[in-house]
């Protein structure tokens, strides 16, 4: 896929978006949190107001920050759109995951410690993607920027900029800031940032059939989340162009806001996609091994699956807040939707069931 045409690389071929961080919720603080109305909502704390910390990690365990996830065997897949089937039979063994998204400070002081400068702030290797427009071929990534009227929902040129200056310091572009924005999820990364961060802890990203067992929290059975949840930051509304922020947020809302599953897991769906390790190919089949498509490294061209959709995903578009849902996302192209979390397949507590 050429990136001359970029908005395909992020899998949102007409009428199926994913989902990004709005452009109003970029502004500085405390416009990420703006215009929430005054009913309650699972965002909001007791004095109303919507917080910019919900959850502090727990030091505690052998894995602080990270929860059990023991393993199983389910229907994996889903039918919404083509390229969520057919439904298979999948197993995995017991993982631990973060219980939420990495946050803008866990991935400043990944960047302190090691000096590792991401794709965003580096310029575009034109002889990997030619004919780019010179704006294209700065350091930056996509961001979303909520627009006052539509045409139809074909054309998402309409919503999507590309924005020199944009990452994950600044996720709106010059002008924008992570400061006082310490635990929203880290976006702008793209999938080698995502595995260079994993590798610092000691860690991995989750494959596809990891991340989405987890996702169902002991749900064997495919299908039985298509309605939008109510304990997550989606979109609500009409997309593009009128967002009720029932959740309680317009933009990006801090990890841990919503209530978790029941393994204990925040924000699986909705608030920012998520990478997973998985090279994007049609729908894995029952024969294939049980670490199917888990990666090395990230190789330029390829397109790796994400999961869990955004806060952008609404009903009348995207409906990708399922465990089953699925998208390929081009690896080295950032956009401001876009972050991940990370998992360590070691033994599990001493009481989990085998």
């Amino acid at each position: 896929m050429k990136r001359a045409w970029w908005l395909t690389a992020f899998g949102v071929a007409a009428l199926a978006v994913g989902g990004a961080a709005v452009g109003l919720g970029w502004l500085p603080a405390p416009s990420f949190a703006a215009r929430a109305p005054a009913t309650v909502s699972a965002a909001k704390s007791s004095e109303g107001k919507t917080p910019t910390v919900c959850l502090k990690d727990k030091a505690t365990g052998p894995h602080p920050g990270m929860v059990w996830v023991p393993g199983g065997t389910f229907q994996m897949g889903d039918t919404v759109y083509g390229e969520e089937g057919p439904i298979v039979t999948a197993s995995v063994h017991g993982f631990w995951m973060d219980r939420h998204e990495v946050t803008n400070a866990e991935f400043a002081a990944f960047v302190k410690a090691t000096g590792y400068v991401t794709q965003a702030e580096k310029p575009v290797d034109t002889k990997l993607h030619p004919g780019l427009p010179p704006d294209m071929q700065q350091p930056g990534a996509m961001v979303f920027v909520m627009p006052e009227k539509i045409d139809n929902l074909q054309n998402i040129a309409q919503w999507w900029q590309y924005r020199p200056g944009a990452d994950w310091r600044h996720p709106g572009g010059p002008g924008t800031s992570i400061v006082g924005h310490e635990h929203y999820p880290v976006v702008a990364i793209t999938h080698e940032d995502a595995l260079a961060y994993a590798r610092w802890k000691g860690r991995s990203l989750p494959t596809e059939r990891e991340w989405e067992w987890a996702a169902r929290a002991g749900q064997t059975k495919a299908g039985q989340d298509h309605d939008q949840p109510k304990n997550a930051n989606t979109w609500q509304g009409i997309f593009p162009v009128v967002n009720s922020e029932d959740d309680g947020y317009l933009g990006l809302a801090p990890a841990g806001c919503y209530a978790p599953n029941a393994y204990g897991l925040y924000d699986m769906f909705g608030n920012v996609w998520e990478w997973t390790a998985d090279v994007f190919t049609a729908r894995h089949t029952a024969a294939e091994p049980s670490q199917m498509g888990e990666m090395r490294a990230p190789e330029t061209g390829k397109s790796y699956v994400i999961k869990g959709g955004s806060f952008l995903c609404a009903r009348n578009y995207c409906m990708r807040y399922r465990s089953g849902a699925r998208e390929p996302q081009e690896a080295d192209l950032a956009a401001s939707h876009l972050g991940f979390r990370t998992v360590l397949r070691a033994p599990g507590p001493a009481d989990a069931k085998r």
